[in-house]
C-alpha cells in the first residue's frame, strides 16, 4: 500500500463524504477516529487504494466487513422499500460501517449485543 497519514485519511473520508452527502462534523470526527488508530487507518487505506478490506482489525472477532453486513441485514426492510440511503450509496455504507466499527472499539459489549440481537431477520430463528 502507498503512504497514508492524517491528511490523506482526512481527504479520503471527505471524498467519500461528499458522495455520501455527510456533514462536515461527522466526517471530521470519523477521520480523526480512523487516523488515531493505526490498524483502522491501514484498513481504511487498503479499502481506498484497492476497494478491498484487510479484515485484520477486529473487535472481539468482528471486522468492519461484519459491521457492514450487519448494517445491511439490520436495515433490509427499509432498503427493500427504498427508504434507506445506503442502498445505492456505497460511500455512505463504507463510512457508516467504519463509524460503527470505531464506536464498537470503544463500547464492544454494546455493539456486539446489537449485532447479535438486532439482525433485521426476515424469518424466525434465523440465528
Amino acid at each position: 500500500m502507498g503512504e497514508y497519514n492524517k491528511e490523506t485519511i482526512t481527504q479520503w473520508v471527505r471524498t467519500l463524504g461528499a458522495d455520501a452527502m455527510e456533514d462536515a462534523e461527522f466526517l471530521d470526527t470519523l477521520a480523526k477516529a480512523i487516523w488515531e488508530d493505526a490498524e483502522a487507518a491501514e484498513e481504511f487505506a487498503c479499502y481506498m487504494e484497492t476497494g478491498n478490506f484487510l479484515c485484520r482489525k477486529n473487535v472481539d472477532g468482528y471486522t468492519v466487513v461484519d459491521v457492514m453486513v450487519w448494517q445491511i441485514d439490520h436495515f433490509k426492510a427499509e432498503m427493500d422499500r427504498g427508504k434507506y440511503a445506503m442502498r445505492e450509496n456505497g460511500s455512505k455504507m463504507v463510512l457508516r460501517a467504519f463509524d460503527t466499527f470505531m464506536k464498537m472499539k470503544k463500547q464492544p459489549d454494546k455493539y456486539k449485543g446489537l449485532m447479535q440481537s438486532e439482525t433485521g431477520t426476515d424469518y424466525p430463528d434465523k440465528y
